[in-house]
């Protein structure tokens, strides 16, 4: 009997942790084929939802839990989870019900068919802002327009994989992961799962802006040298620019044409300019040596307080 292993990232999530379980529970159980294991992993919430789960850890052996020491963030969380699957299939999914567990035996019967990774590609997105949606858009243009592989669009971490893709995952050691950019770069045989997001069962959203602009950073710098190649392009226009003024200053001189304008605009706006540049580009390359530190310093992406239910 094949078995199928379901990861859910929890942080604050003590309004959603019973229905998530409930419903999770009963969409797998409808597979009767199949043998099932949950996986939780509490990334360091401080209010009940570890205390939910060892309540229904108690009850129901299927279920594991993998609880951090503190917050480490949910890219950490799931691949905490994904270190402990025993299936020959994981899924990813969030513990908001917004992304359906009703949908999983349709990802299954794709896998089956002998797809190796299944991701969920939202059609409708309910509940969220216009600016979201359009933020999200253009996260998407932007990464795809500077990555080396194609990361799908209109998609999450909500996917199914193969046990085989899953221990390649797990064989990469980087921190700072960006995992629907992993999935993508690994390849295998993938399809898309089109569905309709709903809005969360209860509670607020734990991705605000600050969170959402760090997996943007992580995943652009994580899967793209061109914006360091970008820096040398700009620098390069920035120097035959200001040859072109020299030449046409020393001409102006020479000529007595008098057509440059006088005045403290056009130098104060092109320091600022020049200023801003070089601002934004030791940004970026300290990005990507902040992450060469983090890999250099060797320590573990999280750590584990306790697990139930693993042997």
């Amino acid at each position: 009997m094949k078995k199928i292993s379901v990861v859910i990232p929890m942080y604050y999530e003590e309004e959603v942790a019973n229905e998530c379980y409930n419903r999770m529970k009963k969409n797998l159980n409808e597979l009767s084929q199949y043998d099932y294991e949950i996986i939780f992993v509490n990334d360091g919430s401080k209010d009940k939802t570890l205390e939910i789960l060892q309540d229904i850890a108690k009850q129901d052996k299927k279920v594991k839990i993998v609880s951090f020491s503190r917050n480490f963030g949910h890219q950490a969380a799931v691949t905490a989870g994904l270190k402990y699957i025993t299936g020959d299939c994981g899924i990813i999914i969030d513990a908001d019900m917004q992304d359906p567990p009703e949908v999983i035996k349709d990802m299954i019967k794709l896998w089956e068919e002998g797809n190796e990774v299944i991701y969920a590609k939202r059609k409708k997105r309910e509940g969220e802002t216009a600016f979201k949606l359009f933020t999200a858009t253009m996260f998407y243009k932007v990464l795809n327009g500077l990555s080396e592989v194609e990361i799908p669009k209109d998609t999450g971490d909500f996917r199914l994989a193969d046990r085989k893709v899953i221990d390649v995952i797990n064989s990469l050691p980087e921190h700072n992961k960006f995992l629907r950019g992993l999935f993508s770069w690994v390849g295998f045989k993938q399809v898309p799962f089109e569905y309709e997001r709903k809005e969360r069962f209860a509670g607020e959203t734990k991705y605000p802006l600050k969170k959402m602009l760090k997996l943007a950073t992580d995943g652009i710098i994580g899967f793209s040298t061109k914006p360091l190649k970008i820096i040398g392009g700009i620098g390069f226009i920035s120097v035959v620019i200001s040859v072109l003024i020299l030449i046409y200053a020393l001409l102006n001189c020479i000529f007595s044409w008098d057509l440059i304008a006088k005045g403290w605009t056009s130098i104060m706006f092109s320091m600022t300019f020049l200023i801003g540049i070089q601002l934004i580009s030791i940004w970026l390359v300290a990005e990507y040596i902040s992450r060469i530190y983090d890999e250099a310093k060797g320590r573990p992406q999280y750590i584990i307080d306790k697990t139930i239910n693993i042997e």
